[in-house]
């Protein structure tokens, strides 16, 4: 396994800033004054954080409901993301779009949609282009396990392999749409990875329960230049499907299952390593968990201080 330092410490550190952030957003949403309901990424930190230690600047991103992680990890702002769930014309997209509606161009995060699968064919079509360039980069297409059971998301990975498009299908399986599981809505023993391999195109399979294990294999992957791809990568959420709440009282997912995957915390996993390694100590940790609770906080002041959007600007810009 070949990962520097500066590596898994820039992991730890985007994982505490996606998960400090929802934390917050979490604590925050009884006040009533965030604007939208939220998808949070709790638990899902290190599929995308990973990934973007990985990926080029020049690389582009396109995601779904559940995208405070896919944003975050791309270099999105903090205060941009807050002021948008606020409401505020000072949000990332003017205070119209909400959780599920991050874009940051200057990043090249091209956005996220709310509607399951829209944003995959978007994605594709976003590739085609890039064949025609000096360098053209690449193009990751955030989805989920439910992903894969919309007609679209065979469409596209059709025509991405016919037309060898330089597309990174990455698909964060955490095992539900909203309540279901997905022993109820797939056959089984049929896996995700396997569906897309039947399709011809290059797929692999990882967990998140390592994120250095990921690291190395998602690396070996995206340093063989061969696109498209279709990489699964198991994660959990911690939280409800949407909203801000832990909702295990309802009893469609088992304790042994939710403990199982909170005693192997791959966030809390990789502080440990980093420990243990003298990567860094306790005490710098810490002082990481302050400075990034510090950045989300004040990220809040500036969104209650920010102007609300005016209706006759929320009705131009809704156009």
């Amino acid at each position: 396994m070949s990962i520097k330092k500066l590596e898994i410490l820039k992991i730890l550190y985007l994982g505490y800033k996606i998960r400090i952030t929802d934390e917050i957003i979490s604590k925050k949403y009884i006040e009533k004054k965030i604007r939208c309901p939220v998808h949070l990424s709790i638990g899902q930190e290190i599929p995308s954080a990973v990934l973007n230690v990985l990926l080029d600047k020049k690389d582009f991103a396109i995601s779904y409901h559940r995208s405070h992680a896919h944003y975050l990890a791309k270099g999105g702002s903090v205060k941009k993301l807050i002021a948008e769930i606020y409401g505020k014309e000072t949000g990332c997209s003017k205070g119209v779009g909400g959780s599920m509606h991050l874009i940051d161009l200057k990043n090249n995060f091209l956005g996220s949609t709310a509607i399951v699968s829209n944003s995959i064919p978007v994605g594709v079509g976003y590739a085609y282009p890039m064949l025609n360039k000096k360098n053209p980069g690449k193009v990751c297409v955030y989805l989920g396990d439910a992903s894969c059971e919309e007609g679209v998301f065979f469409e596209s990975l059709n025509i991405s392999i016919l037309k060898k498009l330089p597309v990174i299908f990455f698909c964060e399986n955490n095992g539900y749409s909203v309540y279901s599981p997905l022993k109820n809505r797939q056959p089984k023993d049929r896996k995700l990875f396997n569906l897309a391999r039947s399709f011809r195109i290059n797929s692999f399979h990882f967990s998140s329960f390592n994120p250095l294990k990921l690291y190395s294999g998602l690396k070996k992957i995206l340093n063989n230049d061969n696109f498209p791809v279709f990489i699964e990568v198991e994660t959990y959420r911690h939280y409800e499907h949407c909203g801000p709440n832990i909702d295990d009282n309802l009893g469609y997912r088992s304790k042994k299952e939710s403990t199982k995957w909170l005693k192997k915390d791959p966030l809390i996993f990789l502080e440990n390593f980093v420990i243990k390694n003298n990567l860094f100590s306790k005490f710098q940790i810490n002082d990481l968990k302050y400075s990034i609770t510090k950045e989300v906080e004040d990220a809040f002041l500036f969104a209650e201080k920010s102007k609300p959007l005016k209706y006759k600007d929320y009705l131009r810009l809704s156009k």
